[in-house]
């Protein structure tokens, strides 16, 4: 049994690395940021124009139903993305095209790309709709904005932001709003979670065909919370569904069989994958979710206490003897 708990260790060791840069960069769509980025409006008002924030405010989404071209124009003025209504393209002349590549802009931009050369245009989609990183909207420094630092417990509206559009010899102001917002108690978040895998792993050990069912509701909300995040256009949340769905096996068939290993091995997979994948969301206000970012917390916290508590149960039972009765 040793042997088999050590192997259980050592899988979620091995999980957990290459899962750790994920954890510590967000990757392009942040799990959860300081930083709130809405759009106000368009101006002028044009019906089957819309313009909103995805991805925690990392990217703009704009969508043409208007059934004609309409321009995204660069950091200079110049043509950067054409949305027509067979598809979108972008300049690849435009030092934009370069700069928004990342999200933090830093994507070198060849000398052959200059503001003031004639357009080329590449196709990238085939649907009347883009997405794209734009520093316009951002707060770029690595650090606080003076006034959240001088002070961090209140909301702090940074400035006004402009993107300009242009429909041939029509032009539009997409406006809009950057706000710094105070983080949550990450630490409340923490003790949740951990006091969770706590309860979780006595349950377990005491009542072991418990621990079945708090394991496959654990895995149907994190299952539930993916879905909804790629919904909204975060992507990579595959790991995400596969914990989930293992989580939800192990917990039928713990219930049925007391299956202790699959139990360690999904819980391991869950907090990594379902949990700690997404544990920014515990210390910053604006989250990558359509709904309220508490909602997102709750969500998180259960994977990672349920995860800890179905691991932690199901290594102490592989080293148990046997349990002959639910009493």
């Amino acid at each position: 049994m040793r042997r088999v708990a050590l192997f259980v260790a050592v899988l979620a060791g091995a999980l957990l690395a290459p899962a750790g840069p994920a954890f510590a960069h967000g990757g392009e769509a942040p799990d959860a940021t300081a930083y709130s980025i809405e759009v106000t409006g368009i101006t002028p008002a044009e019906p089957g124009l819309t313009v909103r924030t995805v991805e925690a405010g990392a990217r703009l989404e704009l969508v043409n139903r208007t059934g004609r071209t309409v321009e995204v124009l660069g950091y200079d003025g110049e043509p950067y993305l054409e949305v027509r209504p067979d598809g979108t393209f972008e300049n690849v002349n435009s030092p934009s095209t370069y700069r928004n590549q990342t999200l933090d802009g830093e994507t070198p931009v060849p000398a052959t790309a200059s503001s003031a050369a004639a357009p080329q245009w590449r196709r990238v989609s085939t649907e009347p709709s883009v997405r794209w990183h734009d520093q316009r909207t951002r707060w770029l420094g690595d650090d606080l904005p003076p006034q959240a630092e001088a002070d961090p417990s209140r909301s702090h509206l940074l400035r006004d932001w402009v993107v300009p559009l242009r429909e041939g010899v029509t032009t539009y102001e997409v406006r809009g709003t950057l706000t710094w917002e105070p983080p949550p108690l990450a630490w409340l978040w923490w003790v949740g979670a951990l006091a969770l895998g706590a309860v979780l792993t006595a349950l377990g050990l005491r009542r072991p065909r418990w621990i079945g069912p708090a394991a496959l509701l654990a895995g149907t909300i994190t299952f539930a919370y993916a879905v909804t995040r790629a919904s909204v256009g975060v992507s990579g949340q595959a790991p995400a569904y596969v914990a989930a769905v293992l989580a939800v096996a192990a917990g039928v068939l713990t219930w049925l069989r007391r299956a202790p290993f699959l139990l360690a091995l999904a819980g391991a997979v869950l907090a990594v994958f379902g949990g700690f994948a997404d544990v920014g969301v515990f210390g910053q206000a604006v989250v990558s979710f359509p709904g309220p970012s508490w909602l997102a917390r709750v969500a998180v916290l259960i994977a990672v206490g349920a995860g800890v508590g179905m691991a932690a149960t199901g290594v102490l039972r592989l080293r148990a003897t046997p349990i002959s009765s639910d009493a």
